[in-house]
């Protein structure tokens, strides 16, 4: 009796507590689990839905290869295969085949007017290039380079004015003098590049041809304004899409920034005489010269 009322003693009526207090850890595991699930970044998403939607709607594209390494032809026609496809494109081309650049800054100038007068798009340019300036706050979050909403919608429309044309483009990315330290950007540079390459990516899912395109990334180290005040430091921090008249132009131009680029010594560095210009009063600002007679 007595070695009976001892196991009787040491027999534990809690153990029910163990697989209780296991279960409410699984249980909430598999909500911090499910909550992460739907956490969806919107700018990852929507690159992956429109890069899906492209390759399934579109086979022509999807089978077509990408020139890696080739150089495009030094030709200002549009390329015949996205005209085809692109009855607005065709028409901008037959309409405005005399000069691309005039007609480019003219289609942007008409599609953008109103973030044009509200100082949120600026273009500019001359006989040998064309600027599409925008702030990086309207296209990207802050400290990152995953385009926002806007940003597609903004990049989709000039999308459409560039892809019926053959110029060489390319897109400059650009900080202020605020140091970034993190995992996925050790510095501006990585920021500024980071932002550009986005930039290049929507615009050729948006039909622009992919040889023609090219990003760059100049950090903190171009600024347009000062950097001591917040205003200016909201200037510097910008991406500008430039439109070269050819391959030579863009390379002259990327070699020093478009906000540093003469056009005098751009045709020099192409290997080109400037041609002579009209005498009459300087163009304002964003607007496009009269095209020379250089390439």
């Amino acid at each position: 009796m007595a070695r009976r009322r001892r196991e009787e003693e040491h027999e534990n009526h809690e153990r029910w507590l163990v697989s209780y207090a296991d279960f409410i850890t699984l249980l909430f595991a598999f909500f911090v689990v499910m909550y992460s699930i739907s956490s969806i970044n919107e700018g990852k998403y929507k690159v992956l839905s429109d890069s899906l939607v492209g390759v399934f709607s579109d086979p022509q594209r999807s089978i077509k290869p990408i020139p890696v390494g080739e150089e495009r032809p030094k030709t200002t026609e549009p390329d015949h295969s996205l005209v085809d496809d692109n009855p607005q494109a065709e028409a901008v081309v037959g309409d405005t085949a005399k000069d691309p650049l005039q007609a480019i800054a003219a289609s942007v100038r008409e599609a953008f007017g109103d973030m044009i007068m509200s100082d949120q798009l600026t273009i500019r340019g001359n006989e040998l290039w064309v600027e599409i300036e925008l702030s990086s706050s309207l296209l990207f979050p802050s400290g990152d380079a995953i385009p926002n909403d806007a940003a597609f919608t903004i990049i989709e429309k000039v999308a459409k004015i560039l892809a019926p044309f053959e110029n060489p483009v390319h897109v400059e990315g650009f900080t202020d003098n605020l140091p970034i330290k993190t995992a996925q950007f050790p510095s501006n540079w990585e920021l500024s590049a980071a932002r550009s390459a986005s930039i290049v990516r929507l615009l050729a899912m948006g039909g622009v041809n992919p040889g023609r395109l090219a990003a760059v990334g100049y950090g903190e180290f171009q600024p347009v304004a000062d950097n001591a005040s917040a205003e200016g430091r909201a200037k510097n921090r910008r991406v500008v899409l430039v439109i070269s008249r050819n391959l030579e132009v863009r390379r002259s131009i990327s070699g020093v920034g478009s906000a540093n680029a003469q056009p005098d010594d751009a045709l020099k560095r192409a290997g080109t005489q400037p041609a002579p210009q009209p005498a009459g009063p300087a163009p304002a600002a964003g607007a496009v010269n009269s095209p020379s007679s250089a390439p």
